[in-house]
């Protein structure tokens, strides 16, 4: 793994490492805020807004974690914007608001969907995180397209949406249009509802503490991986849920450490 952990100041405070605001969650998946705004901050971040519906904030029950509502997010101040986990649906009026800020964004999910069906334009430190079937809406084509040809579809996204691109499987591929970077761990116990909140979101945690785009997208889904497998060791791949990953970023994080030393 050639790309490395952002450095931690000890002279430093929250502020340091970057404050995330997260607009993710619905009614029936408000998990989907909880996974992701715990990842962000198990692999580092300093800070984490999440903004929702308040059927979602009620449900949320981590104290490290700030809840916002929706009709707050024009004044939140973030350094890194994260979106799309378990929307299921939102306004496009929002998600125009929250993404015309000039700071790196994670888009995922049914951020993506809303991307699809639109003309915005993104700029370079915005971060696609699709699996196959949201890369096939995000490309007008067909998912068989998709899966025929994961490495060209990857170049396609990156290319349409000007941005970094992360398109999942089991065995990921992160481009930034011209490096591409194809990733080695994981296993099938990351298949598992709440998987891609948990990468989405420890991608925004690293992009938080400094990394560029491309290496969170790399670092996140190397270390997203080596969690899952770590996790798969103790808990079998059948028993490993995401809450279960989110405990073992820190196990990956001390491997990496060790692995720099």
């Amino acid at each position: 793994m050639d790309f490395k952990l952002p450095a931690r100041d000890e002279n430093s405070n929250k502020g340091t490492f970057g404050k995330i605001l997260n607009i993710s969650g619905s009614k029936y998946m408000w998990g989907a805020g909880l996974l992701s705004s715990l990842s962000a901050l198990k692999i580092g971040a300093g800070y984490v807004v999440l903004a929702s519906e308040e059927e979602v904030l009620k449900h949320i029950n981590a104290p490290e974690i700030v809840l916002a509502p929706l009709s707050k997010i024009s004044e939140l101040d973030a350094s890194v914007l994260l979106i799309g986990c378990g929307l299921s649906t939102l306004r496009k009026g929002i998600f125009e608001t929250a993404i015309s800020r000039n700071i790196p964004k994670v888009i995922d999910a049914d951020g993506l969907n809303i991307l699809a069906h639109t003309d915005i334009k993104l700029d370079k430190n915005s971060i696609l995180t699709p699996h196959p079937k949201e890369a096939s809406r995000l490309l007008n084509c067909t998912l068989d397209e998709v899966l025929d040809n994961m490495e060209d579809s990857v170049r396609k996204i990156c290319e349409k949406y000007n941005c970094i691109t992360v398109l999942k499987s089991h065995r990921t591929i992160v481009t930034d249009g011209e490096k591409i970077y194809y990733n080695t761990t994981g296993n099938s116990a990351l298949a598992k509802a709440g998987s891609g909140d948990v990468l989405a979101g420890m991608i925004a945690g690293l992009l938080a503490q400094g990394s560029t785009p491309y290496e969170a997208s790399c670092l996140g889904v190397h270390l997203h991986g080596l969690a899952g497998d770590l996790a798969k060791n103790d808990l079998t791949a059948y028993g490993v849920l995401a809450s279960d990953t989110i405990r073992y970023i820190p196990y990956a994080v001390k491997k990496i450490l060790t692995e720099e030393v």
